[in-house]
């Protein structure tokens, strides 16, 4: 197999994600779709930004996670903000829902891709960041971004 196909198709990004947690690990995990839900996400007609994971009795579950009406699909659409099961093993499962126990741990859905011809999402074990935290990672991107624009201006003479 070569490295593009493995590597799948990028449906949806949650970059906000990155700016209000600290990502410590990082899990793959299949979604329970319907056929009309897989084609509009083929359409890249999906939004996880206001989405978050929960685990419930030994399952796990994706909440806010919008998948647009197919356009196509008459009376089989379903609820575009229905709840939807996240497919991993047990014992991953029980490994995370054990750290969520600790103090200030939650799920982040990080990207929506496609992985041969299957939806894949990938999950986050995060820990909240504080403002503060913020502000020095926006003063970091300043700073980089200042730095980039300085050394373009010096190759430019």
């Amino acid at each position: 197999m070569s490295k593009e196909k493995n590597k799948g198709t990028l449906i949806a990004n949650n970059k906000k994600a990155y700016h209000d947690f600290f990502i410590e690990e990082t899990y793959e995990a299949g979604i329970a779709l319907h056929g009309t839900e897989v084609k509009s996400m083929r359409m890249g007609k999906c939004s996880i930004k206001e989405s978050f994971i929960r685990i419930d009795q030994g399952e796990m579950y994706i909440y806010g996670m919008h998948i647009s009406p197919y356009e196509k699909g008459n009376i089989f659409n379903k609820d575009p903000l229905r709840i939807r099961k996240l497919l991993m093993h047990k014992s991953e499962i029980m490994k995370l829902s054990g750290k969520l126990a600790e103090k200030g741990y939650t799920l982040v859905p990080l990207r929506v891709y496609f992985k041969d011809s299957l939806v894949k999402i990938q999950v986050g074990l995060a820990k909240g960041k504080k403002l503060y935290d913020k502000r020095q990672d926006i003063a970091k991107k300043d700073m980089r971004r200042e730095a980039e624009r300085s050394f373009k201006v010096k190759n430019l003479y």
